[in-house]
């Protein structure tokens, strides 16, 4: 019995170990070989904690032959929030999208019960607490020495360089250790002082009460050093996030005005959308969906596509519905329900600033995973004090009779069966197994895509092709793959075409090549569209592809304009869809309809020179010189301020009104005028265009859009 109990008691220091080693290194971990250098790390650390965690777990409870888990008030609370998050997911059209969203919150929130089932006494939890301020401590010393510019060149660090991805997380991050921090020392310093007061009272007292005070005078030292080491690094990060960064933040009415639209007015989803939301994860299908034209006015914010809402609330209100916004409350309420019953608990001011700026702020990967952190840690504090032992305790789990249920909560027994450790124990294994090799398979894809990122960069197109087919093939549920994959197929293909001599047809072979890298282009992108065909991006690059094979593929026009009109019904306020339609009937010399799109994005942004450019054009090719003449007129005035844009609409204006008055003097005399593609004043026209084909070469019509999604 006694090595059994060593054994399990060594178990528990482990975790104790690793779950203050992930606190301590969680914000700080970042890489440059995948794609997303900041999170994804974070995410893999996340990921292998929780599986040795909850491994570690399964051996404990198989050893003891008994189920022991730490109740709390706020089980049910973060089961239903992660329950609902994970409906939501379930349920979501993008749902590929919503399930790779969920999967690390869903760790992260396991994340609290493994603390609170892990960290059983004061030791414990000051242990925890320790490892999560050195990581604010750590934090705030490397963003000190990249403000200042203390670092090796080499390093690839800006002033504003943040481990957490961004100046507004990191702030929100430090500010809330700060608070955990700071109330550390205030409570330690009163603890030192007491004994001090003491000490004055006695005349003879012992040395135990000596070390005491000089053991809480030392604890009040470090907690007060780490507090001002990380208010500077929270000073510096609000100073760089408001001067270097300037960080773009959703207005608040925009937040509102998306969220109550997702819950309300998602046609065929109503249900769904008002108790589930879009799904988590996937705000930015709900930003580019509701937002209104009124937006487009905002000159700094109309043409950025936001991935998060103006605050956490909202968005997760707008992707997980009432049911997933009423569960977080229910959290906040059980929080406040706490502090009704006293104030003397480190997290709880932490905790308290947290749900206030998740009211009002958006929070990234790393502080939603912090809320579960610093749950879990007020949970155990709670926990600690005797006033509270009835509701914070240990229960046990036994399969007993079936006359008084399945399993039941026994207090203690002398013989104990393995059915339930070994069931819960299956469970745990084939969880880590399943979640452990999509995990593996996600990670694995991501490093091999960023490689082929790099051999794209250094023009090797056959190396970025292998790569890039190789990362789909290890993980086929990423839509951003597929598209960028379809676009080097594309490019592949043109630089095929482009090779061959001008006067010469290709050979077979190379025509073959042609068409299935063609073929190869169209299907991925019609795959993007099919995992996830609610993000406007998946349409929009299906209709780009079909557009350059416009004389090369029988119907090309056709489905370009097709997919267009899909993404602009997904992006439906944006005069950047109207205006690449637009392109596309201008393209094959559909005037009139070019006019219109254009139209229509003038009505939409009446200050963007483009709109008003290619509108021109349109009125110029159709002969109406008088009013192309007022849309550049238009123009010159909106880019009186761009030297090179005023200096070619003046050229072009010159060259229309000396058309205008050759036309006065000789009716029915057109030419074309010649269109720079300098920037930001062109024609919108496609990315890439292949050779036109006699007859064109049969290619794959787009998908049907979901009802849900049109």
């Amino acid at each position: 019995m006694e090595k059994k109990q060593a054994i399990v008691s060594y178990i528990q220091n482990i975790s104790l170990f690793l779950l203050g080693m992930f606190l301590m290194f969680f914000p700080l971990v970042f890489t440059t070989i995948s794609t997303n250098p900041i999170i994804l790390p974070k995410m893999i650390l996340l990921a292998v904690v929780f599986f040795a965690l909850v491994l570690l777990y399964a051996a404990s409870i198989i050893i003891e032959k008994s189920v022991r888990i730490s109740k709390t008030p706020f089980d049910i609370p973060v089961v239903l929030f992660i329950f609902f998050v994970f409906l939501s997911a379930i349920f979501s059209v993008n749902r590929a999208d919503a399930l790779m969203a969920f999967v690390p919150f869903f760790f992260g929130g396991l994340i609290y019960f493994l603390i609170v089932n892990i960290a059983k006494d004061k030791n414990s939890l000051l242990f925890l607490m320790s490892t999560l301020i050195i990581a604010a401590v750590l934090l705030s010393i490397f963003s000190l020495l990249t403000f200042f510019k203390i670092y090796s060149p080499p390093a690839p660090l800006t002033q504003n360089f943040s481990p957490l991805g961004s100046m507004l997380d990191q702030s929100i991050y430090l500010f809330l250790v700060f608070a955990v921090a700071s109330y550390c020392t205030w409570r330690s310093s009163r603890r030192s002082q007491s004994h001090e007061d003491q000490g004055l009272y006695i005349q003879d007292f012992s040395s135990n009460t000596s070390s005491s005070t000089k053991k809480h005078a030392t604890k009040t030292l470090v907690f007060g050093l780490s507090s001002l080491i990380t208010l500077m690094g929270a000073i510096v990060s609000i100073y760089s996030l408001l001067v270097l960064e300037k960080p773009l933040i959703l207005p608040l009415e925009t937040g509102f005005q998306t969220a109550f639209a997702e819950i309300s007015l998602d046609a065929g989803r109503i249900a769904k959308g008002f108790l589930l939301g879009s799904g988590f994860g996937t705000y930015f299908v709900d930003f580019s969906r509701w937002k209104q034209a009124a937006f487009n006015q905002n000159q700094a914010l109309w043409n950025l596509t936001f991935f998060r809402s103006s605050s956490f609330a909202l968005e997760l209100l707008a992707t997980t519905g009432v049911l997933g916004f009423s569960a977080f409350i229910f959290i906040f309420v059980k929080v406040l329900k706490e502090v009704k019953r006293g104030i003397q608990n480190n997290m709880l001011f932490s905790l308290l600033a947290f749900f206030i700026l998740a009211m009002l702020l958006p929070l990234g990967f790393v502080n939603q995973t912090f809320l579960f952190i610093i749950l879990g840690l007020f949970a155990v504090n709670q926990g600690l004090k005797k006033q509270e032992i009835n509701r914070f305790f240990d229960i046990e789990l036994e399969i007993v009779a079936l006359k008084k249920g399945l399993i039941a909560i026994i207090p203690e027994k002398s013989e104990k069966s393995l059915i339930l450790p070994c069931i819960l124990t299956l469970i745990i294994i084939i969880m880590v197994g399943t979640l452990g090799y999509f995990s593996f398979n996600y990670v694995t894809a991501d490093l091999i895509f960023q490689k082929s990122l790099v051999s794209a960069a250094q023009n090797n197109g056959a190396l970025t092709y292998q790569q890039q087919r190789q990362a789909i093939s290890k993980f086929p549920y990423r839509d951003g793959f597929y598209r960028v994959f379809s676009q080097t197929n594309l490019a592949l293909a043109n630089a095929l075409a482009s090779q061959q001599p001008k006067d010469k047809a290709p050979n077979t072979l190379t025509q073959q090549q042609i068409t299935a890298l063609i073929q190869q282009s169209i299907n991925s992108a019609r795959i993007a569209t099919t995992l996830a065909p609610q993000t406007y991006l998946n349409w929009q690059n299906l209709s780009s592809i079909y557009r350059s094979l416009i004389g090369f593929g029988q119907n090309a026009e056709d489905f370009a304009i097709r997919t267009a009109r899909q993404s602009i019904a997904l992006d439906p306020n944006n005069p950047q869809q109207y205006i690449t339609l637009g392109g596309i009937y201008y393209q094959i010399q559909q005037w009139d309809n070019a006019q219109n799109q254009f139209q229509i994005a003038v009505a939409l942004k009446p200050d963007f020179a483009n709109s008003h450019y290619n509108l021109g054009h349109a009125l110029e090719q159709k002969g109406d010189l008088e009013k192309a003449l007022v849309q550049y007129q238009l123009v010159k005035g909106l880019v009186a301020n761009d030297k090179k844009s005023l200096d070619q609409i003046t050229s072009e204006i010159n060259l229309l009104q000396d058309k205008i008055a050759t036309n006065r003097t000789a009716e029915n005399t057109t030419s074309n005028t010649t269109v720079s593609n300098k920037q930001p004043l062109n024609i919108d026209t496609a990315p890439a265009k292949l050779p036109p084909q006699t007859p064109p070469v049969k290619i794959p019509a787009p998908d049907v859009a979901t009802r849900s999604s049109r």
